[in-house]
């Protein structure tokens, strides 16, 4: 089993997936892929946030209600199963093709100060798709957990200075073989897919 690492960057519904493998020390793109934190048509597990700020505005008592707080402690719950689910699957996916995960680099960003998801969506008409995002990392580091895969967050503003630093490489070379990457990866390869890969291919060379 050659080792892997994962790269995962948070979108609505779930990750974004990319995983590097290192050979002779040059990096190779294994997988490229989505992981879902919700299900198509059940607003539950896709914006729990959304859904209790709704009810919240017509909510009469002041207060958050156990219906509002219910909502999301579901929605949440879904979250974590499905992320859960289908990091087992990729594990497995991987295995299967000879590669063993033994690292995990999640993208975040400088939203640590939010302790109370609720609450902040409640705050303001612009909090809840801040909070959905911040959920779906949640349930990411839930299903990191339960996996026993070492995982570690990277800020995403400062990645491309990390990045040179650790893979002693310019921000021209890195950019060329990212672009490289998308070649074999195919379609789509956005902005998401290269933060998750250049997060992974840190991961496995650093071995942080």
């Amino acid at each position: 089993m050659s080792p892997v690492a994962f790269g995962f960057r948070a979108v609505k519904g779930g990750s974004v997936v990319v995983a590097i493998a290192t050979e002779n020390r040059e990096p190779r793109l294994v997988l490229s892929t989505y992981l879902a934190t919700g299900t198509d048509g059940d607003r539950l597990s896709i914006e729990p946030y959304h859904l209790a700020a709704e009810i919240a505005q017509r909510d009469a008592h002041g207060g958050i209600s156990a219906e509002v707080k219910a909502i999301v402690v579901e929605g949440r719950k879904r979250q974590d199963a499905l992320a859960a689910r289908g990091l087992d699957a990729l594990v497995g996916e991987l295995k299967g093709i000879g590669h063993q995960p033994v690292l995990a680099a999640l993208l975040v960003n400088r939203a640590g100060w939010i302790t109370d998801l609720l609450v902040y969506s409640l705050a303001a008409l612009e909090h809840p798709p801040v909070a959905e995002g911040l959920a779906v990392r949640n349930a990411l580091r839930f299903a990191l957990s339960q996996s026993g895969i070492r995982a570690v967050e990277l800020d995403e503003k400062s990645l491309p200075d990390v990045a040179s630093t650790a893979l002693c490489l310019s921000a021209a070379d890195i950019d060329a073989r990212l672009r490289s990457f998308g070649k074999s990866a195919g379609r789509p390869w956005r902005k998401e897919q290269k933060l998750a890969c250049l997060a992974a291919w840190i991961a496995i060379a650093s071995g942080r």
